[in-house]
C-alpha cells in the first residue's frame, strides 16, 4: 500500500474502475450509453426518461453483466445510432442478443433488441425494463393505453403502491416540466406492467417485460427467440436552464427533535464489536438493536453478550427477535419473555417478526402460512411488559408496505432499507435518497399515528428477502445485492448516511438506525474476512463513523427547518446545539460543489478525500472547527462540513 490511498479507495472503498458513460445527442434529445443501456433520457435538459434498459436476470433475480461486442456507435448532430451484439452466461446456461438505438432530432427514441436462448436460460425476467422518474411526475397524470387498446387516464401513485399501478401496458404518455414536455413511451413485443420502485428506495417508476402473475423463475427453451422494441417520443418545448448556480442554503423553524441514532449488532459480530468498544463509546449510539433468531442457534448466551456490549458503549438495548413458530408462536413469545426477565428485562424496546416474514412473496403469490400478528403482538405486550412493542418488517418497506401490521397493538412500527436491491453503480444509490421523503409519507400513512422506527440500515444489505442471501463480494466491487459493499468504507459511503439521516428526521422518523458498530455494515475496522483496503493495513474508523458520532450527539436536539435549493446535490440537518446553531452538510455527487449560505458561518469542520487519513487515524476529527466568517463554502466530492453558524 503506498503512502496515500488511491482517491478511488478514499471516495469508494475501492480501486474497481468505472467506464464513463457516452453521452449522446440529437438536436435537444440526449441520453448517456451505459453498458448497452440508456440513462438519463433528456429533451432540452429536462430528464423525461431515466432508464431503457434490456436486461437478463438469474432465478435469484440477479442481473447478468452481458459481455458486449461489436460496439458501434455513429452520431452526426441531429442523429445518433448504436449498434451490438451481447451475450449473458454463467457455466450453466447463455442468452444471445442484439440491440439497435436511434435518437433523433425531432424527440424520436427507438430501442430494440433480438434474442435466443443458446441452452435451456432459466430467468425471473429477460427483456426491456424502462424508468420513469419520480421528480415532477409523482402524483401527476399518465395517459395509459392497455394492449387490448383500450386508453385511460391514470395519476402515477403519490403514496406508495404496495402492487402494481398499472398493468397490461402497451403505450405510456406522461407530461414532464410542468405539462411543457409531453413524452409517450410505446412498449412493443411483449406484456408489459408497471411496479411502484420506491417501495425499495429507488428513484423510480419501473414498467418492466413479463406480468409477475405468470410463473416465475420460468423456462426459455433452447432456440427461443425474443424481439421487443421501445419507442419514446417527446413533443415540445422549455426555455434553456441556467447551470453552475451556488447551492443556496437556509435555516427556517423548529421542526421538533432530532431522532436517537443508532445502530445494528449481528451476534456474529459480537467479539469483533467489543475489540472496538474504545471508539464505539465514543461514537456514543443511542440505541443498539440486538439480533436474535434461533434457526440460526440464536440463544441466550447469544442476547446476554449483545446486552453487555450495549452497556458498555453507553446504548440502550433493543430486541429484534424472529419467531420460529406458527401455531405454537404465543408460547414462543412468552418463553422468550421469560428468558430475557431472567436478565432482568434489559430491552426498552421489543420487535418480532415471524420467519416467513423474511422472505419476499410477490403479487399475485400466496401468502405463506404466519401467525395471526395480532395474537402475536398481544402475546409481546404480556411477555415484555416493561417494554415498548414494536412491528413491521425486519426486511425492507417493500414487505411493510404488502404486509401491514396491526398498529392498534403496537407501540410504533419499524422497517429497513438497502440502496442496493436493484442497481449498485455509485449514481443509482445516492439516488435512492429521492425516494425516501415518499417513503416516509407512506410509512406515516401504514403507522395510522403511531411513531415510526427505520433501521438498522445500510447500503448493503444485511439479508436478502429475494435470495439466498446477498452477494458477500470477494472482489470488493461495485454490485446490487452485496453485504460487504466498498462504500461503506468510503467517503461516498458518510455523505450517503447523512442524507439517509436527513431525510427521515424531516420524514418524522423517531429512531434511525444506521449499520452496524463493525462488520460488513460497520462504521470502526475490525478483521474480517472479505477485503477492507486501507483498512486492512490501517485499521482505524471508517468516514462513516464521524457522520454517524456527529448525529448521535444531536439525538433529540430541537431540529430546524433546513432549506436547500438543490437537494439532488446536497442533504443535511440542522439543529440548535449547546454551543449554538449547528449544520451538518454533505455533497452527493462526485463534483466540487459550491455554497452559499443565507447566514454566515462562523466556524467549520471538514470531511474529505484531502484528510481522509486523518480521519481514519483520529475519532475526534470533526470536533476541531475552525474559525471562519463566511456565507461561501466550497465542498469537495462526497464531502461533509460541520458548520456553525452566526
Amino acid at each position: 500500500m503506498s503512502n496515500k490511498p488511491s482517491l478511488g479507495l478514499r471516495l469508494f472503498g475501492t480501486e474497481q474502475a468505472v467506464p464513463t458513460p457516452r453521452k449522446l445527442k440529437a438536436g435537444p434529445l440526449s441520453a448517456e450509453l451505459e453498458n448497452g443501456n440508456l440513462r438519463y433520457v433528456r429533451c432540452h435538459g429536462v430528464e423525461v426518461i431515466r432508464a431503457v434498459s434490456f436486461i437478463v436476470r438469474d432465478k435469484d433475480w440477479g442481473t447478468y453483466g452481458a459481455e458486449i461486442t461489436d460496439l458501434e456507435v455513429d452520431e452526426t448532430g441531429d442523429r445518433f445510432s448504436v449498434r451490438y451484439k451481447a451475450r449473458a452466461a454463467d457455466a450453466a446456461q447463455a442468452f444471445f442478443y442484439e440491440a439497435q438505438i436511434v435518437g433523433e432530432a425531432s424527440g424520436r427514441l427507438v430501442f430494440a433488441a433480438q434474442g435466443t436462448a443458446e441452452t435451456d436460460f432459466l430467468t425471473n425476467r429477460t427483456g426491456f425494463v424502462i424508468l420513469h422518474p419520480i421528480e415532477g411526475v409523482a402524483g401527476e397524470k399518465v395517459e395509459i393505453v392497455h394492449v387490448d387498446g383500450s386508453v385511460v387516464e391514470s395519476r402515477f401513485p403519490s403514496i406508495i403502491d404496495p402492487l402494481q399501478p398499472m398493468m397490461e401496458l402497451r403505450q405510456l404518455t406522461h407530461w414532464a416540466a410542468e405539462g411543457a414536455l409531453r413524452t409517450t413511451c410505446l412498449m412493443e413485443g411483449d406484456t408489459f406492467e408497471m411496479e411502484d420502485q420506491r417501495n425499495w428506495t429507488d428513484a423510480s417508476y419501473k414498467t418492466y417485460v413479463r406480468p409477475l402473475a405468470l410463473p416465475w423463475p420460468y423456462t426459455l427453451a433452447k432456440g427461443t427467440t425474443i424481439d421487443q422494441r421501445i419507442t419514446v417520443g417527446v413533443d415540445g418545448t422549455v426555455p434553456a436552464s441556467v447551470t453552475g448556480k451556488p447551492v443556496h442554503v437556509s435555516v427556517g423553524h423548529e421542526l421538533g427533535s432530532l431522532p436517537w441514532l443508532g445502530m445494528g449488532l449481528d451476534p456474529d459480530d459480537t467479539k469483533a464489536a467489543q475489540s472496538a468498544s474504545g471508539a464505539l463509546r465514543e461514537l456514543g449510539p443511542h440505541h443498539l438493536v440486538c439480533h436474535h433468531d434461533p434457526r440460526r442457534g440464536h440463544g441466550r448466551a447469544e442476547l446476554e453478550a449483545q446486552v453487555a456490549f450495549a452497556r458498555d458503549i453507553g446504548a440502550t438495548p433493543w430486541l429484534e427477535a424472529v419467531i420460529t413458530s406458527i401455531d405454537g408462536a404465543e408460547v414462543e413469545v412468552a418463553q422468550l419473555g421469560e428468558m430475557v426477565a431472567e436478565m432482568e428485562n434489559p430491552f426498552s424496546a421489543v420487535m418480532l417478526s415471524p420467519a416467513p416474514d423474511l422472505k419476499c412473496t410477490l403479487p399475485g403469490s400466496p401468502w405463506p402460512p404466519a401467525p395471526d400478528p395480532v395474537a402475536l403482538f398481544t402475546a409481546a405486550r404480556t411477555a415484555f411488559p416493561a417494554a415498548r412493542v414494536g412491528g413491521g418488517m425486519f426486511s425492507y418497506f417493500t414487505e411493510l408496505n404488502r404486509k401491514r401490521p396491526p398498529t392498534e397493538t403496537l407501540d410504533f412500527v419499524s422497517f429497513t432499507t438497502s440502496a442496493l436491491v436493484h442497481a449498485g453503480d455509485d449514481r443509482s444509490v445516492m439516488e435512492t435518497l429521492q425516494a425516501l421523503p415518499a417513503i416516509a409519507r407512506s410509512a406515516q400513512a401504514i403507522a395510522s399515528g403511531q411513531p415510526y422506527a427505520v433501521g438498522p440500515s445500510a447500503i448493503g444489505m444485511r439479508a436478502n428477502p429475494y435470495g439466498e442471501a446477498p452477494k458477500e463480494n470477494q472482489q470488493n466491487i461495485r454490485q446490487a445485492m452485496n453485504r460487504n459493499d466498498p462504500r461503506q468504507r468510503g467517503l461516498l459511503g458518510a455523505a450517503w448516511a447523512l442524507g439517509y439521516f436527513a431525510r427521515f428526521s424531516a420524514g418524522g422518523a423517531f429512531a434511525i438506525a444506521l449499520g452496524s458498530p463493525v462488520g460488513a455494515s460497520g462504521a470502526v475496522y475490525a478483521p474480517a474476512d472479505f477485503p477492507q483496503p486501507v483498512f486492512d493495513e490501517r485499521g482505524g474508523v471508517f468516514p462513516v463513523y464521524h457522520v454517524l458520532r456527529g448525529l448521535a450527539r444531536l439525538g433529540g436536539a430541537p431540529m430546524r427547518q433546513l432549506n436547500i435549493s438543490e437537494e439532488n446535490q446536497i442533504l443535511g440537518i440542522a439543529a440548535n446545539a449547546q454551543e449554538g446553531l449547528e449544520l451538518w452538510l454533505a455533497n452527493l455527487g462526485d463534483q466540487p460543489l459550491e455554497l452559499e449560505l443565507e447566514r454566515p458561518a462562523v466556524s467549520i469542520a471538514r470531511l474529505e478525500a484531502g484528510n481522509f487519513l486523518e480521519g481514519l487515524a483520529d475519532p475526534t476529527l470533526l470536533d476541531a472547527l475552525a474559525s471562519a466568517n463566511t456565507t461561501q463554502i466550497s465542498m469537495a466530492p462526497y464531502g461533509i462540513v460541520r458548520l456553525r453558524l452566526a
